[in-house]
């Protein structure tokens, strides 16, 4: 009896654990993945910034793709700039900064980064005034291409021109007309050329044809026109803006606004410790999309940034009156930044979540969609 009281209890107890034991080996080995703590820094249009309380941006919606792929468990951390994000991470208070966070030789001895996902620039923007926007339309009209379409219209034009003139000889007769021979030919010209009046000087059959073609003739030129005026002469007017700076040394002496910590401002300092004579004058600005309030109010004479926050910022403006007089200078890759702590398996699947969206173009989509937010 004393047995059966002493055992009977634990033979339960001893079989329940038992089947936790079992359970648990059918299981596998569970641990739960750590949070990650994801660096962000507002103000890096269009990359990364807060907007009416919520993140946004191009290196945002990145991190949060390759997250959902290889289901990291994250929070943001927010800070102010790169340079902040970098020094965070390479203390290991945040374990990811996110961002086109540029590796520089400088940054690559003293941080680690991810696979680079773009590749970027640097650009120099600056007033422009209404003569060089005059000259600068100018330019894009007077050139090969456009000159080369306007000969071929009329060429063409003058063709059907001489056709109408032969097949209207039993018609309206053009060579009878009143005005003359030579005029009603200009006004047979003038007619196909601009459309109204032809109902004037065709009435065969075969004229009423060459009428409908000179119409086809004038719409496609017409179409191309447009296009050519949009991909030219607008995107002309963000582009080379000032003749005067052809370089980084033309800067000379010039009020530049630069965000600190920035590869742009590694570089005009690094400018000025080289001998630059007179001195580049660094002009401190917090976030590249106010670089406009700088440049009206007369403060700086340019901005240097990364040529994809200039884009950005000038697809915004309403106006055309700034331009890009330098870019694609010092082209360097762009990545996120690891901290020391980030175990080699988990660097390993970010990588490889990257690498399957540059591969499917998803990055070049985001990076388009990023573009054209206002």
């Amino acid at each position: 009896r004393h047995r059966r009281r002493d055992h009977g209890p634990t033979a339960p107890i001893l079989m329940l654990w038992l089947l936790a034991i079992v359970v648990s080996m059918a299981a596998g080995p569970s641990q739960a993945a750590p949070v990650l703590r994801v660096g962000v820094a507002d103000g890096s249009q269009p990359c990364s910034y807060r907007q009416r309380g919520s993140w946004s941006g191009m290196a945002v919606e990145l991190w949060q793709q390759v997250a959902d792929q290889e289901q990291i468990p994250y929070v943001l951390v927010p800070a102010d700039n790169t340079t902040e994000l970098l020094a965070a991470t390479k203390r290991n208070e945040v374990d990811v900064a996110i961002g086109c966070i540029t590796i520089s030789p400088e940054r690559i001895r003293q941080n680690r980064f991810s696979l680079p996902f773009q590749e970027s620039g640097l650009g120099v923007m600056v007033k422009r005034n209404q003569l060089e926007l005059g000259s600068s339309l100018l330019r894009s009209l007077l050139t090969p291409d456009l000159i080369r379409l306007l000969v071929a219209y009329v060429v063409l034009i003058g063709l059907l021109s001489v056709a109408v003139w032969q097949v209207e000889r039993n018609g309206s007769k053009p060579s009878s007309w009143e005005i003359g021979p030579r005029r009603a030919f200009a006004l047979i010209f003038q007619v196909l050329a601009t459309g109204p009046g032809t109902n004037t000087v065709v009435v065969s059959t075969r004229g009423h044809t060459f009428v409908f073609v000179a119409y086809l003739v004038r719409i496609i030129t017409a179409s191309l026109l447009v296009s050519y005026v949009t991909l030219n002469v607008v995107r002309g007017n963000q582009e080379l803006a000032s003749p005067n700076i052809r370089s980084l040394n033309d800067l000379a002496g010039q009020r530049v606004a630069v965000r600190r910590g920035t590869v742009s401002d590694d570089l005009l300092q690094r400018l000025n410790d080289s001998g630059l004579q007179p001195p580049i004058q660094l002009r401190e600005l917090d976030q590249v999309i106010r670089a406009d309030s700088l440049l009206v109010a007369d403060a700086v004479d340019a901005v240097l940034a990364d040529d994809i926050q200039l884009d950005f910022l000038l697809q915004q403006l309403p106006h055309k009156r700034y331009g890009l007089a330098l870019r694609n200078l010092n082209p360097q890759s762009q990545a996120f930044a690891l901290s020391p702590g980030i175990s080699e398996d988990l660097e390993t699947r970010i990588n490889e979540a990257l690498g399957r969206l540059k591969r499917d173009g998803v990055v070049t989509r985001l990076w388009q969609q990023a573009m054209n937010k206002s």
